[in-house]
């Protein structure tokens, strides 16, 4: 790993995660601040400042900040807060009483920007007429962006994508897909789960999905569908199976993490599934699965002691936070492998409330968690194993060439191997590596930004071109 990633990996996962509702709370204090004083009074500046250093310090850490309030829950990129209490709710209620409850910062916001936003939201009444972007592109805000989210059951109707992958899909991995639904409907039937197809699942993971670079690149890349929950547990299942490769996991414990980690989610299917995909949904009845997770795995003869003990603990952090409550128990080590590879898995697929996070993105996100609801050893072990750009990624160079990640760098993951692609043209334009330098020892090219992939790029397929021709 290079020193430039080992320090922002260091910076990520050693600074205080941020609280998105300190940010919130600025927020609303220099609103009523602009209201009751003159511009320029000492207490709007020093309000002003603090403000801004929150915000710096989030954006060192990523180059934007999405703040939405989902009811009455604050979430930072996707991420539930911790913190919300009856104090918090006023200041939530506050903004969220002039129809803003989303507020999105760019890398570049001017304390200048800061300050004129909440002169807006002091002066601000939700209205049918000029939008909010447009009142604050007139008055010259560039980097942060206020929105109200749709009603929840309407936005979940308006947004909708796949519920499985689409297009060809590596021999393998469709197998292991199909084999999971199998079992995942059978059990919500009420009919046992199958655990032979269970152990055949777990073998064609580990030994062939797990070879094949079309696969890895399906599942560590964007994931443009609605991660229904086999194909989700599919993909948990061998992101996991790359964290415990990493950490020197033996034989015997692979198997039975990769078997714990398919199954994480089985409780789910007690939940009708229109409550699983429903953003908001019934939080008690969700957070159930959990619970009903263990008490099918348990009552299931043939499966590993610590696969139910998995279902149960996924969703806890190593503080006594999460669900279900189990007091300061810490979860097992293999629940906190599977809680890493579940929420990476989680923020990079789809769903009907939330466009897919981006690769680079996700590995902040853990990063902000790690040492509260992450193990942050498993959380730099996880990064070094998939990397910023991963397998199947759609990237863009500082010489404005388009390409596909089709090898990793260990020794040098920000600079990964590219085959290069082009809008309107089928196949490969050849292959570069990032890391090449020229005669001075500088970098040729580095990867400018990741990008969604454009709908009929087969990426599976270009990877297993690559693959084929190594």
């Amino acid at each position: 790993m290079t020193a430039a990633t080992m320090a922002a990996m260091t910076a990520a996962t050693t600074a205080a995660a941020l609280d998105p509702l300190p940010v919130l709370k600025g927020f609303a204090s220099l609103r009523r601040l602009t209201g009751t004083y003159p511009a320029g009074h000492p207490m709007i500046t020093q309000k002003l400042k603090e403000l801004g250093d929150l915000v710096n310090e989030g954006l060192r850490l990523d180059r934007s900040l999405r703040i939405d309030v989902i009811r009455s829950d604050v979430y930072l990129d996707g991420v539930p807060s911790n913190g919300v209490n009856q104090a918090n709710q006023q200041i939530i209620r506050e903004l969220s009483g002039l129809g803003i409850d989303s507020i999105h910062i760019r890398e570049g916001v001017r304390l200048e920007e800061l300050q004129t936003v909440a002169e807006f939201l002091w002066q601000y009444r939700d209205s049918a007429g000029e939008s909010v972007a447009a009142q604050l592109a007139r008055r010259h805000v560039e980097h942060i962006s206020l929105g109200k989210l749709l009603p929840l059951d309407t936005r979940w109707r308006v947004q909708q994508w796949p519920d499985a992958p689409t297009g060809p899909l590596d021999p393998d991995y469709a197998e292991s897909i199909l084999l999971a639904q199998q079992a995942f409907e059978d059990t919500a039937a009420g009919k046992p789960l199958d655990v032979v197809t269970v152990s055949d699942l777990v073998q064609l993971l580990i030994y062939k999905v797990a070879r094949s670079n079309a696969a890895l690149g399906h599942i560590l890349a964007v994931k443009l569908y609605e991660n229904l929950t086999y194909c989700h547990s599919v993909n948990v299942a061998m992101l996991s199976l790359l964290l415990g490769r990493q950490v020197g996991l033996d034989e015997p414990t692979m198997a039975a993490l990769v078997e714990a980690a398919l199954l994480h989610d089985i409780g789910k299917t007690r939940i009708p599934l229109e409550i699983v995909k429903k953003p908001g949904a019934e939080r008690r009845l969700i957070e159930a699965h959990t619970t009903f997770g263990a008490e099918i795995l348990i009552q299931t003869q043939g499966l590993r002691p610590l696969t139910a003990i998995v279902a149960l603990e996924h969703h806890r952090g190593l503080k006594g936070g999460g669900y279900p409550d189990l007091g300061d128990a810490v979860p097992h080590p293999m629940s906190q492998i599977v809680s890493v590879a579940d929420i990476y898995e989680a923020i990079t697929g789809a769903r009907s409330y939330q466009d897919p996070t981006l690769p680079e993105h996700a590995c902040l996100i853990l990063a902000r968690l790690a040492g509260d609801k992450l193990n942050t050893c498993l959380v730099k072990a996880f990064v070094n194993a998939i990397t910023f750009f991963p397998l199947g990624s759609l990237v863009r160079t500082s010489r404005d060439e388009l390409g596909v990640v089709v090898q990793t760098n260990r020794g040098d993951p920000l600079h990964p191997v590219l085959t290069l692609v082009a809008d309107g043209i089928e196949g490969p334009l050849g292959r570069i590596d990032t890391a090449a330098r020229d005669v001075s020892g500088a970098y040729e090219r580095h990867i400018r930004e990741t990008l969604r992939p454009p709908e009929g790029l087969d990426l599976g397929r270009l990877l297993a071109l690559e693959q084929a021709a190594v």
